[in-house]
């Protein structure tokens, strides 16, 4: 398998950057069913975005992958006007500190690791406010979700809560991005066992 990149590659990494976008959105969306959900928001990244962000990176072992994820979200916050300083910073962060991570280990199977848990802090703009940003938060729970949630929201986001959430969401995206790839390498193998 060729791992550059090319037209095959290209059309895939355009898959996988539209994946990344929706996921995240699904993911920013769980909150609204409950306030622990918002809190626990780098948990369910991890378990949700890192296959689709490991299976990206192990296609495209070049530089450029993570750019065009964040590409993908980008659009996505432009479409939906959510394209604010909040949002779009920690995103750019990511995707620099992916490539880099990513081109320093030479496109390792750590550094795609590595990669994958930091791709999967897309949603750190939403949830990073709950503990850096707590007024705003509190207002903004207060207009736009049903009586209650904002009171609850704030009780279930202790200071000690972000680190705890944090550590799990990165041991959760390891793990996921692990047993993917070990999937995903069963899959080459039938594909090309076919071949024989």
């Amino acid at each position: 398998m060729n791992n550059k990149w090319n037209r095959k590659n290209a059309l895939w990494m355009l898959l996988y950057a539209v994946l990344y976008a929706v996921v995240t959105a699904v993911v920013c969306v769980t909150g609204s069913i409950h306030p622990i959900f918002f809190v626990c928001y780098q948990i369910t990244a991890g378990l949700l975005l890192s296959p689709i962000v490991i299976r990206a990176f192990r296609r495209v072992q070049a530089p450029g992958a993570a750019v065009c994820l964040f590409l993908g979200i980008l659009l996505l916050l432009l479409i939906i006007r959510d394209a604010v300083m909040w949002h779009v910073v920690p995103l750019i962060v990511i995707a620099v500190l992916a490539e880099a991570v990513r081109g320093v280990t030479n496109y390792s199977r750590f550094g795609d690791i590595a990669g994958t848990v930091l791709m999967t802090f897309s949603s750190f703009g939403y949830y990073g406010q709950i503990w850096f940003n707590r007024a705003y938060t509190y207002e903004c729970a207060i207009e736009e979700m049903p009586a209650g949630y904002g009171d609850t929201l704030m009780s279930v986001s202790p200071v000690w809560a972000f680190p705890a959430v944090v550590i799990i969401g990165i041991i959760v995206s390891v793990w996921i991005a692990n047993v993917s790839m070990k999937k995903h390498k069963d899959i080459e193998k039938a594909e090309y066992a076919g071949f024989d």
